[in-house]
């Protein structure tokens, strides 16, 4: 059964999480340099089959477009020429980083280990994906843009 992916891009990193077969459950898979992502993405496709893309979109609380929004729709746009097949959805991202940093805390995660900028995309990828299961199984839509 296909997976889903999540894209947490920055300019530096990019967290990226994939949900198991069933889509029950969201995962951490990997941060990459955001320079490599289209050579990951591409050995990653050809070892599972994605079904979603999913990208966080950046915006302020006021829905106006963040300094990073141009970068995200400019690797939104690479994403629907290469890899046609597979539907591209971003979604609203706003809270994906503060709510990972708390997260981890939570987890139980020492200081040193939460500073770790590529800890932190891979969390917020992974929570990024799983509130969009969670709106995925109550039928609500409201994580989607659009």
């Amino acid at each position: 059964m296909p997976r889903i992916l999540a894209i947490d891009y920055g300019l530096k990193r990019t967290g990226i999480a994939v949900t198991d077969p069933e889509k029950i459950i969201a995962t951490a898979l990997t941060t990459i340099e955001s320079a490599r992502i289209f050579t990951f993405l591409e050995t990653y496709f050809k070892k599972e089959p994605v079904e979603l893309i999913l990208i966080g979109d950046p915006k302020n609380l006021d829905d106006s477009p963040t300094d990073a929004t141009p970068h995200v729709r400019r690797i939104i746009g690479i994403l629907h020429k290469k890899f046609p097949e597979i539907p591209v959805l971003p979604v609203d991202e706003r809270h994906t980083s503060v709510m990972a940093s708390r997260a981890m805390v939570e987890m139980g995660l020492k200081k040193n280990r939460r500073r770790v900028k590529a800890t932190v995309d891979q969390v917020a990828a992974t929570m990024m994906l799983q509130e969009f299961l969670h709106h995925l199984d109550t039928g609500s839509r409201g994580l989607v843009d659009g």
